[in-house]
């Protein structure tokens, strides 16, 4: 039975997530994903508009305003 276009396992994945969202620095996030580039997007700012982002070498980018991290992107994002 899906609830809201979501099955029980869904909703059981996604409260095994819950303890590691609540302890991100932000209390407001937006998550984008592109299934097609497998690419993971997360805002803690909207709009994002960074200034700086750096490209670490294991394929996740943190994108800064300053010196606050507004958000990140995670390439490959379903083979984590």
């Amino acid at each position: 039975m899906a609830i809201a276009g979501l099955t029980r396992k869904d909703i059981a994945r996604l409260l095994r997530a819950v303890p590691k969202l609540v302890d991100l620095p932000a209390p407001r996030m937006w998550i984008d994903y592109d299934a097609e580039a497998d690419v993971l997007y997360i805002s803690f700012r909207r709009p994002q508009r960074a200034g700086d982002s750096e490209m670490r070498d294991d394929g996740i980018i943190i994108h800064r305003r300053g010196k606050q991290v507004v958000g990140v992107t995670i390439l490959g994002a379903s083979e984590r």
